[in-house]
């Protein structure tokens, strides 16, 4: 699997639950990657003994069980007297201490990729505005997730043309890489995250660069604005300034300003021009 800025799994896990400790009002947190439909936990924050070391939650057992399955979260004020769950894991629980716990599965592309836990060693009221920051961490997992697959699956269509060029891709494959970087351009431009905007960077560099091959960019010197980028990248598939306008989100009037800058940039009368200079200067893939 390709990794964004070569970050694992695990520690995107291990990340998450140390956010939820710093970001919501629970003191102790925790989590693990699901795997052969289980949660084994291996991050763990804040806790006061070493009990849920190594606590392997089976599906539909327990809270977490529970909340894997119906892909939701599951959240319980006394988790000592909580119906609706099975209590397996009580000596785990228990031994904590924990009373009240929040558990909030990671869900990419409609399958729970990892389950993350949040807990007080008090019974606590969770409403609205203690819950969701744990939801959002949450979520940021999970976009980090399907983007990193996603990059993944073109990556791997790209790399599997059994015509390729000077260059080492096919028609199709280059099509895919184009359409891949296009495609991140505008998840990019959604990400409010500065971390997760540089690995995107990143990753698009790598596209280019894989499109580009061995050589060098003709004119290294000339460069666009971020915005410049996103449009030429999406007029370079093909699309109409209405259809940019709607992918990123803009005024139409506003993309032909950006496509008007890039092509001054680029020396080109046209965008029919631009885009292959902007592919020779390392722009685009």
């Amino acid at each position: 699997m390709v990794h964004l800025g070569s970050i694992s799994d695990q520690q995107l896990l291990s990340r998450a639950v140390h956010d939820l400790v710093r970001r919501t009002r629970f003191p102790v947190a925790f989590g693990g990657l699901v795997e052969d439909h289980a949660v084994r936990v291996t991050s763990i924050v804040g806790a006061r003994g070493r009990s849920i070391e190594g606590l392997i939650v089976e599906k539909a057992r327990g809270l977490g069980g529970r909340a894997l399955i119906e892909g939701r979260p599951r959240l319980t004020l006394d988790y000592r007297t909580a119906r609706g769950i099975t209590h397996d894991y009580d000596r785990a629980i228990l031994g904590e201490g924990i009373a009240t716990l929040f558990a909030v599965p990671v869900v990419a592309a409609g399958r729970a990729r990892a389950m993350v836990y949040c807990g007080s060693w008090s019974e606590s009221a969770v409403d609205e505005g203690a819950a969701r920051p744990a939801l959002r961490i949450a979520d940021e997992f999970a976009t980090e997730l399907r983007i990193r697959d996603e990059v993944s699956r073109r990556l791997d269509q790209a790399s599997s043309g059994t015509a390729p060029d000077a260059d080492g891709l096919d028609g199709a494959a280059r099509e895919e890489v184009r359409e891949s970087f296009a495609e991140l351009r505008s998840i990019a431009a959604t990400v409010t995250d500065a971390e997760l905007r540089a690995r995107l960077t990143h990753v698009e560099q790598r596209l280019a660069a894989v499109a580009r091959g061995d050589a060098a960019p003709s004119d290294p010197a000339v460069q666009l604005s971020p915005r410049e980028v996103d449009v030429l990248a999406c007029a370079a598939l093909g699309a109409t300034n209405s259809e940019i306008a709607a992918e990123l989100a803009l005024r139409e009037t506003t993309v032909k300003s950006y496509l008007g800058a890039a092509m001054s940039k680029l020396d080109a009368s046209t965008r029919h021009a631009a885009v292959p200079k902007a592919r020779r200067a390392g722009l685009l893939p």
